[in-house]
């Protein structure tokens, strides 16, 4: 007998048709399309992929959008000066990202430059700053179209 074999078949039935509709929705998130004053771009170097990326992560129960965005620039790109901007689009396409389907808010910000290196390395390998005309491509998960859409200034509802 397996460890939930005691649980009535109701309760486990009802368990895994939460577990369905969890795993079934889209998975939240932001991604910032952030400057420098001198109007370099700030872009983190991924680990799994070793691309380089917007820098952003999903949104964890009970924080804002904004909470988040400050966050994720901290922990991925080493930044403490960091002032919204705003939003450039709202991203949903599924198969953006290969591990889930992610709804990705991207906004802009004004950052100061990074004052430390990534908080866990096994994610995130560096971050740095690019020039418009050194920015490398293709960027991670699709992130090309966010990143254009930033640099026009054009908003995007997807």
């Amino acid at each position: 007998m397996g460890p939930l074999s005691y649980l009535p078949r109701s309760i486990l039935g009802v368990a895994q048709e939460i577990v369905r509709h969890l795993l079934k929705r889209p998975v939240v998130g932001v991604a910032v399309a952030a400057r420098t004053d001198d109007g370099r771009w700030l872009l983190i170097r991924r680990a799994d992929t070793g691309t380089w990326a917007l820098p952003g992560g999903t949104v964890e129960w009970g924080e804002t959008l904004r909470t988040t965005v400050v966050r994720e620039l901290d922990e991925e790109a080493g930044v403490d000066d960091v002032t919204i901007g705003p939003i450039v689009g709202v991203f949903s396409r599924p198969d953006r990202d290969i591990r889930f389907h992610a709804v990705t808010i991207v906004v802009t910000a004004r950052v100061a430059e990074p004052s430390r290196p990534p908080k866990n390395r096994l994610e995130i390998r560096e971050a740095r700053l690019f020039r418009d005309e050194d920015l490398p491509a293709p960027l991670a998960m699709g992130m090309d179209d966010m990143l254009a859409a930033a640099r026009r200034g054009e908003v995007v509802f997807e």
